[in-house]
């Protein structure tokens, strides 16, 4: 980036930018985790959503003029929408609304018609550019820097992109670009990706993150509209239609006091979500949830501290490189490595281990569960075993090829439900 570029740039193209959060995916390799809700709204790190990390971006970077667009059983994304992110100010041109799909035109066919659907909103707010964003991936990034380059590149579209492994490349829109970084190939999800060069086993993937230039975003969705060819995707078919005659660049993720690549997770299945949690409880995880300088905010419930009781040779309340959230009641029980959302009991002589807990579950006396994901709400029976027996768990649960078992309330027969009425 060139050097001129300085903080004071960075902070106009902010004020000049719109944000568009595509928020509307089930999430289906999450299975049962996402029935009730869309895989932005899935819980994550002990007290907050998915979608957090983005719109956290956003404030942190000086993007305050943002649009989330909903579609799939979106009722407890919106609620934690309007719980959580309603402080900012209209009279200042400051706004974060929700647009979902209005089934009385059309749903969302897609990425890129989503962002048409909505073409009015930006008409009338006239921004200079639009930043489109993955609503469901876990990470922290100033935008900003993003924008300068994009300006600075003379680019009419830039595209985030992440490094990440070629056996991962099928899940991926994969770049090949040139020496100055420009785009000059995008293949979506490839069985037999074209590797970075000089590294034959890593990809340059898209995040889902791009920069537009307003009218040249117009232009093309218009264009894709009317091709009743298209399915309307930004990676199957915006981005490889234009990269031909068009200034397409990428900007690489990298940290920006290290210049490594910087930590980006697509918690895209029950194991990854499982790995992604707990990598948090570690002495010094990648992700830093510490830092004061990048905050992630989130809608906070009014809670006590979590509460550690009986202090006896076998009813001991412990819990052993783990995090555990306000309203928890650890009641003569022990925790290793496992992480807690608000509101979870764990009564006497359970043992919890290497498990990630939802908010509002009960745990009851003499429960053993290992390596699982245990949904918000349910109530475990005393001495219930999970993570012992695959053969038994798979038999009531899910069981993932490694080993890590889903627990939801319906697979117990339950209805899960939150004392103060919030949606799941």
């Amino acid at each position: 980036m060139n050097a001129s570029i300085d903080s004071r740039f960075i902070s106009q193209l902010t004020r000049e930018t719109v944000a568009l959060v595509l928020a509307g995916g089930r999430g289906s390799r999450l299975h049962e985790l996402c029935d009730w809700r869309p895989k932005p709204a899935v819980y994550f790190g002990g007290k907050f959503r998915i979608i957090d990390f983005p719109l956290s971006n956003c404030v942190n970077s000086g993007i305050r003029r943002i649009g989330v667009l909903t579609q799939y059983k979106a009722h407890s994304l919106i609620r934690h929408l309007v719980h959580g992110w309603s402080n900012f100010r209209p009279d200042q041109g400051e706004f974060m609304e929700v647009l979902p799909a209005s089934p009385s035109g059309h749903w969302y066919a897609g990425t890129a018609d989503a962002i048409h659907q909505n073409r009015d909103i930006l008409l009338d707010i006239k921004p200079r550019y639009v930043l489109v964003l993955a609503g469901d991936h876990i990470y922290k990034m100033d935008y900003g820097l993003m924008l300068a380059r994009h300006v600075d590149s003379g680019a009419d579209m830039t595209v985030g992109c992440v490094e990440v492994p070629r056996v991962q490349a099928s899940a991926f829109g994969v770049m090949t670009v040139d020496k100055a970084g420009r785009v000059v190939r995008f293949d979506e999800k490839p069985a037999r990706p074209e590797p970075l060069p000089g590294y034959a086993d890593q990809v340059l993937a898209s995040m889902g993150i791009y920069v537009f230039n307003t009218e040249f975003l117009f232009d093309r969705l218009a264009e894709d509209a009317a091709n009743a060819d298209s399915s309307h995707d930004f990676g199957r078919d915006l981005i490889p239609s234009i990269i031909e005659n068009r200034l397409v660049y990428a900007h690489p993720f990298r940290d920006p006091s290290t210049g490594s690549r910087a930590y980006w997770r697509d918690v895209c299945t029950i194991d990854a979500f499982w790995s992604a949690n707990l990598e948090l409880v570690g002495v010094s995880p990648e992700l830093n949830l510490y830092d004061k300088s990048w905050p992630i905010l989130t809608y906070q419930r009014q809670l006590p501290p979590a509460k550690f009781v009986f202090d006896d040779d076998d009813r001991r309340g412990v819990a052993i490189d783990s995090m555990v959230s306000g309203g928890c009641v650890i009641s003569g029980a022990h925790l290793k490595r496992s992480l807690l959302f608000s509101n979870v009991k764990v009564h006497s002589y359970a043992e919890v281990t290497d498990s990630v807990m939802l908010p509002e579950i009960d745990v009851g006396r003499n429960c053993r569960i290992r390596r699982a994901v245990i949904d918000r709400g349910c109530r475990l029976a005393p001495g219930t075993v999970i993570g012992e027996d695959p053969q038994a768990d798979g038999a009531r649960f899910r069981v993932t090829d490694d080993g890590v078992v889903l627990v939801t309330a319906g697979m117990l027969g339950q209805v899960p439900a939150a004392p103060d009425g919030t949606a799941v």
